[in-house]
């Protein structure tokens, strides 16, 4: 079990240092996006498409 001390540590630390920006899908229109991303990791492959996008528009 988890400490209090951790949790507001943690709690701390994520309020410090983390953002999170939502993204909503329609099971319906967006099924073919749901399913790409059936087995990859959502905040990793999120991230490498926007990274590769600053490297192609640089200063955007």
């Amino acid at each position: 079990m988890v400490a209090e001390a951790q949790k507001k540590a943690t709690a701390k630390y994520k309020a410090r240092s983390i953002v999170q920006k939502k993204l909503d899908f329609n099971k319906t229109t967006d099924a073919d996006i749901l399913k790409w991303l059936e087995g990859k990791t959502f905040s990793t492959y999120i991230k490498q498409l926007i990274r590769a996008d600053i490297q192609k528009n640089p200063g955007k």
